[in-house]
């Protein structure tokens, strides 16, 4: 395939600073990467932090951003022995890891202290062409929708990580903290497919309107619902056994601690800057609860996402503008106005 010397990007010099869509070099793979033509990429709340600088990890600078980009195989490296020239490949938010850490070891590279991250401290998908370290790449099957699968390599495998690490078991209650959101409505898609009974928790009659349309069982509208804690208590007969947060409040994580279920699981996924999850001592130890952490899921876990998408059981509602657009998609995600995922065509 006919590579450029030169391609489009969304690039910013600082933090903060402004977003330059223009002409910057193709990078080289090393041996051991692939060169991935990116058609599609997804933007995520992730995104917006890394152009921030607001999170207590350092970014390259200057930066492309993105991590949901999904395209074609143009080039490898002459140790890469597992992708071939025109196959279908995602750039997820883990790019690379040691693969010889303890963590790595036991298949939680994203855990990795040496992690080499996508539109973080690699150039990402916010651009024609990028590269991954094929170990880590995902796999597509071919004749995917490029455009329909690219949040599911962060989003998608994210939420379906959350899920595994919740433990629950199929006819149980699962709330979701944001269920409108980008990785909201892919979370109940999932949690449907796992055989959940699922709660919805956000604003507004649109996401409801999208929560319902995806299968989704009880809603609960946080702006119209005076005690959400009772509310969600109440409909659910109990509380939830699990919640899966991606909201970004640190008020609605807190909160969830209260309504989730005797012996429920709280699973923390989204990172909202400087927020502190409070539980009280009182009832965390009288209700038996668990707080856990969820980060990225492996590549074992990104296998499996991608499969529910290809058998049809899960789809991210998503709204596709140019690349060039960036800016102005970062400012409705600041101001919340955001349903679904919007997707980057890097060709515009």
């Amino acid at each position: 395939m006919s590579i450029p010397k030169t391609q489009k990007a969304a690039i910013f010099e600082t933090n903060g600073g402004k977003i330059e869509y223009k002409d910057i070099p193709v990078p080289t793979p090393k041996p051991t990467e692939i060169l991935i033509n990116v058609k599609y990429s997804g933007v995520c709340h992730t995104d917006l932090h890394a152009w921030k600088g607001d999170w207590p990890l350092d970014t390259k600078l200057p930066l492309v951003g993105g991590h949901e980009g999904a395209g074609i195989v143009v080039a490898k490296g002459d140790q890469v022995t597992n992708f071939e020239i025109g196959d279908y490949a995602g750039i997820k938010w883990l790019n690379g890891s040691c693969m010889s850490c303890e963590f790595c070891q036991q298949g939680a590279e994203p855990n990795c202290p040496d992690a080499d991250l996508s539109g973080y401290t690699h150039d990402g998908s916010f651009q024609q062409y990028a590269t991954a370290d094929a170990v880590q790449a995902a796999k597509i099957p071919k004749g995917t929708d490029l455009a329909e699968v690219a949040p599911i390599l962060c989003a998608g495998v994210t939420v379906y990580k959350a899920l595994k690490t919740a433990a629950l078991t199929p006819g149980q209650f699962v709330a979701i903290s944001g269920a409108g959101g980008g990785l909201g409505s892919l979370a109940v898609q999932y949690a449907k497919a796992m055989g959940l009974r699922v709660v919805g928790i956000d604003g507004g009659e649109d996401k409801e309107k999208l929560f319902k349309s995806l299968g989704g069982e009880i809603f609960i509208d946080f702006t119209k619902t005076k005690d959400v804690v009772t509310a969600i208590q109440e409909a659910t007969n109990g509380g939830p056994h699990g919640v899966i947060n991606v909201s970004v409040s640190p008020a609605a994580i807190s909160q969830s601690c209260k309504y989730v279920r005797t012996l429920g699981t709280v699973v923390l996924v989204g990172l909202p800057a400087g927020a502190v999850c409070e539980s009280s001592v009182f009832e965390h130890v009288i209700k038996s609860i668990q707080i856990k952490g969820s980060y990225v899921g492996n590549r074992q876990d990104t296998a499996e996402a991608i499969d529910f998408f290809s058998r049809g059981l899960v789809k991210s509602p998503i709204k596709i503008v140019g690349l060039s657009e960036l800016d102005s998609v970062y400012k409705l995600m600041e101001e919340g106005k955001i349903v679904g995922r919007y997707v980057l065509d890097t060709s515009k």
